[in-house]
């Protein structure tokens, strides 16, 4: 594996491979590597010649009182685990280097930011699509690995790459659960003894749904208030659910009756971490 810093370094490394007619995988990462995100390495050496993987903790998709400073970090351990997992790239550029210029030109996303996570981070998704407009640019990749469990971060991205015509093919890849249900995350190393153990209920409450809608419930308010109810119960009131929502997936449209494909998508706020989940029910 090789690890590159530079951006030209980036740039110039991909147009090789490309021009030899090599395809390449690309998966764009905050790093802390987890198991979720070698399963987007697993996908990608199935499908190309080559895989980068970036790791940059991108200030920009953090708001004021978030926790950039305090994001989990750990460069030699990530390092081990991306060459274990086959990685041929690693790409870590610096801020410095990534934004070296003053912006005077800002991306802003309009649409689908009003609901789920967007609601209550303003200016987060303008930060991603900003950044991985830069690492598509330098890594010129024919696909690029998104994981499910950041439903509206799929979504967006795959807008930015269909409006804007960028020549990359986006692969969802399914959410990976620790054995007690927990989708995994970065963020879950940030959690109290106690935390972890009430944090299951986040997937057992999105499995609720499920069955609700399999058993014939089609009423978008009445599952809302049923999986809200189950959280309230068994997080307890030191423990803060932000939004339970259904929208028609992938647009994340808003829906009163469910019908077609849907995702049922929660987030809970503890005192350390705030976490996010969901499930496609079609």
């Amino acid at each position: 594996m090789r690890t590159i810093t530079l951006k030209q370094e980036m740039y110039l490394w991909a147009k090789q491979v490309k021009t030899a007619g090599h395809s390449i995988g690309f998966v764009p990462t905050m790093g802390f590597l987890h198991e979720g995100h070698l399963a987007l390495v697993e996908e990608a050496k199935r499908d190309n010649d080559y895989v980068i993987m970036s790791i940059f903790v991108n200030p920009l998709q953090f708001g004021q009182g978030e926790d950039y400073t305090t994001y989990p970090r750990d460069e030699k351990r990530d390092k081990k685990l991306a060459e274990e997992a086959g990685v041929d790239i690693l790409f870590m550029p610096s801020v410095d280097d990534m934004y070296k210029h003053k912006k005077s030109i800002k991306l802003m996303v309009t649409e689908k930011t009003d609901k789920l996570c967007g609601a209550t981070r303003p200016g987060h998704f303008d930060g991603v699509v900003t950044v991985l407009t830069k690492l598509f640019h330098l890594t010129t990749p024919n696909r690029a690995y998104f994981g499910l469990k950041d439903v509206q971060q799929f979504a967006i991205v795959t807008a930015l790459v269909e409006e804007f015509d960028f020549p990359v093919e986006i692969v969802p890849v399914d959410t990976v659960r620790e054995p007690s249900g927990l989708a995994i995350s970065s963020r879950n190393v940030k959690l109290t003894r106690e935390d972890k153990q009430k944090a299951p209920a986040l997937f057992n409450s999105l499995l609720l749904g499920k069955k609700l809608i399999i058993e014939g419930e089609t009423d978008a308010n009445v599952i809302i208030k049923t999986v809200r109810h189950y959280l309230d119960q068994q997080l307890g009131e030191n423990v803060e659910v932000d939004y339970v929502e259904i929208l028609t997936f992938p647009y994340l449209e808003d829906l009163s009756e469910v019908n077609g494909k849907v995702v049922i998508a929660v987030a809970v706020r503890f005192f350390t971490a705030r976490l996010i989940d969901n499930i496609i029910v079609d």
